[in-house]
């Protein structure tokens, strides 16, 4: 018999219940921002909750005076991350460009939970996107029994943004159809979004911003306009320069997932981690960690972000199925997923780096057979 479960409905701000699958970053770490908020004694842009410099230590982590550890929630060149902020605290809005999987997303968001104390003021870009949801909409009901009135009115999360002094995010921008994308010009040029309906406008009050995330992988999807991209200010996010930085980064966000999920510690996996790594690094790149073998490269991407996926997935196969310890079989299918995308090119690009590769390799034997035996 099922059974049925009420949905909690939760109003953006609120707090969130105790088992969120996915707390928003300001519930998740509000421990952190208030601690920040607490001994923050610099210059704060208007209806900013923090400073831009407790902000950039937000994202970085570091340790207060008072011994607190923030913990860091971006894994990067720290200028990048000055350059964003700073961005923010001026009228220019802020365009995070980059491959997918450079969290540009998780940055987008934790930019906004510290700023404005609420990330959840959200459009998220497809090719179905309407110019509604960037500008507002419309309660038909009302409008039907009373024609259109400010109480008919459906305001978008940016016009919220710009009466709130609040940071709205636009994800994915270049999946949006490019004459919606070009309503945001008088958005980010003249800070006013037109109502000609009922002959008002909205004004933007101080504090307001905008950060758009955009795919290099999207190029000729939906190209910003030379107009729109003016009115940006971009940052593009690199991919982790070093096998152990993003060693470093995986681990700590599949902690945290973990954690949520109740899998097992991370420290008992690193080192399948690092070959996770390792592996789509080399085929990201095409040469071999050591610079001797060049390899043909498969259609993915092997972003970060999936490296996160295998890994997660892999713990909770060792957690539900084995004894809790992350081994190579626990891997294999999710990386062979990854990386064979298309059944025919790509499964004798990773065939090729199977045997070439990863047989000779030594201390990897293990994984070797785990992987040739899905790969079969």
């Amino acid at each position: 018999m099922s059974v049925s479960v009420d949905p909690t409905f939760v109003k953006p701000g609120q707090t969130q219940p105790a088992e969120a699958l996915r707390p928003h970053a300001e519930h998740a770490f509000a421990d952190e921002l208030a601690v920040l908020a607490a001994q923050d004694d610099r210059p704060r842009p208007a209806r900013w909750k923090l400073s831009p410099w407790a902000v950039a230590t937000y994202l970085l982590g570091g340790t207060l005076p008072d011994g607190t550890a923030i913990t860091p929630k971006y894994v990067g060149p720290r200028r990048i991350v000055e350059v964003a902020v700073s961005t923010l605290a001026t009228d220019r809005a802020l365009l995070l460009l980059g491959v997918p999987g450079t969290a540009k997303t998780w940055v987008s968001e934790h930019l906004a939970a510290a700023v404005s104390g609420d990330s959840t003021l959200l459009v998220q870009g497809t090719a179905g996107t309407p110019e509604e949801a960037i500008r507002y909409g419309w309660n038909y009901a009302q409008l039907l029994a009373h024609g259109p009135s400010r109480d008919a009115l459906v305001p978008s999360p940016v016009m919220r943004a710009m009466g709130e002094g609040a940071t709205v995010r636009v994800e994915e921008l270049t999946r949006v159809p490019a004459d919606v994308q070009d309503t945001l010009i008088t958005i980010l040029s003249e800070k006013t979004l037109p109502i000609p309906e009922l002959g008002q406008e909205v004004q933007a009050v101080r504090g307001f911003n905008l950060i758009a995330t955009a795919n290099d992988r999207d190029r000729g999807v939906n190209e910003l306009s030379s107009a729109l991209r003016r009115r940006f200010n971009t940052v593009v996010l690199p991919l982790p320069a070093s096998v152990d930085a993003e060693v470093d980064i995986v681990a700590r966000r599949v902690d945290q997932i973990g954690r949520s999920l109740e899998l097992p510690a991370v420290p008992h996996g690193v080192d399948e981690i690092r070959r996770v790594v390792t592996v789509f690094r080399e085929l990201r790149d095409g040469i071999t960690a050591d610079g001797r073998t060049k390899l043909k490269s498969p259609s993915g991407t092997l972003s970060t972000a999936e490296a996160i996926s295998v890994v997660t997935s892999g713990l909770a196969l060792a957690a539900h199925f084995g004894d809790g310890v992350l081994r190579p079989g626990d891997l294999a299918t999710g990386i062979l997923g990854a990386v064979v995308r298309d059944p025919a090119a790509d499964r004798v690009v990773w065939q090729e780096y199977l045997e070439t590769v990863l047989r000779e390799r030594d201390g990897w034997s293990d994984f070797y057979r785990a992987c040739r035996e899905v790969s079969a």
